[in-house]
């Protein structure tokens, strides 16, 4: 039995006991997807500049987008368009399917492809946002699009002729207050076990609940093929697939 055959098994046996789960997941997880891991949202620029001569942290910016949207609506279009013919995967799937099993089963997510909810998912925590969600904040119209093919960029709103955004947080915005609550909330009750999922856990939010986690004695559990801010503190650790590593414990459960 090889050392991640071992860690799912270990998973499994722990898992059974459990009627609460968090799963905290990162791009890693959206990458079985064909999405690309950050820098590409990422690969289409690596270490180099845009275009426009700045860093693509720069123009996916709170700033940027208040003082030049069409800069920001440009790259955001372009990763979008990129990333526009990908689906939830098996993972995606898993733990929407744990949802209907458990007592209580929370995503807390980096990413902003709304996967988790199109695979099932309803207690989510996008701290992130979601790219399809599109808002005014000059007269609070709200809508949903499937995908950026049909819009003008950068889009006006319809109502006052604002300009549009995606309910994400860019580079330099503050977490939206509502999420942070429902998080802390969630905390506050505890989980019977945590899974941090394809994310290397740099911001203190994500590494946060596992860090608690591990003071508290509770279960710990890491899918990543890399070293992460976490591998050091959890129980478990499985250097697989996100998908794969997934759909192995699912089986076995």
């Amino acid at each position: 039995m090889n050392n991640n055959s071992e860690a799912i098994a270990k998973t499994v046996k722990l898992l059974r006991n459990c009627k609460s789960v968090l799963f905290i997941t990162g791009a890693g997880l959206s990458a079985d997807s064909g999405l690309p891991t950050y820098r590409g949202i990422g690969g289409l620029y690596n270490d180099k500049l845009t275009e426009d001569g700045i860093s693509v942290e720069k123009a996916l910016a709170g700033e940027t987008l208040c003082r030049q949207p069409a800069v920001t609506w440009k790259y955001l279009s372009q990763i979008e368009r990129n990333c526009r013919n990908a689906k939830f995967n098996r993972g995606h799937e898993v733990i929407a399917e744990m949802e209907k099993h458990l007592d209580r089963v929370w995503v807390l997510t980096q990413n902003i492809d709304g996967f988790h909810r199109a695979a099932g998912s309803h207690n989510i925590i996008d701290i992130h946002g979601d790219i399809h969600k599109l808002a005014c904040r000059r007269c609070g119209w709200q809508g949903v699009v499937k995908d950026y093919s049909g819009i003008e960029i950068p889009p006006k709103c319809s109502n006052c002729t604002g300009i549009v955004r995606p309910e994400v947080v860019f580079f330099g915005e503050m977490l939206p207050e509502d999420k942070l609550n429902v998080l802390d909330s969630e905390l506050a009750r505890g989980f019977d076990i945590y899974f941090s999922i394809g994310t290397s856990s740099v911001f203190p939010y994500i590494k946060q609940p596992m860090v608690a986690a591990n003071h508290l004695g509770r279960p710990t559990v890491e899918i990543n093929l890399e070293d992460t801010e976490v591998s050091d503190l959890v129980d478990i650790k499985l250097r697989m697939r996100a998908a794969d590593a997934l759909d192995a414990i699912w089986k076995e459960y």
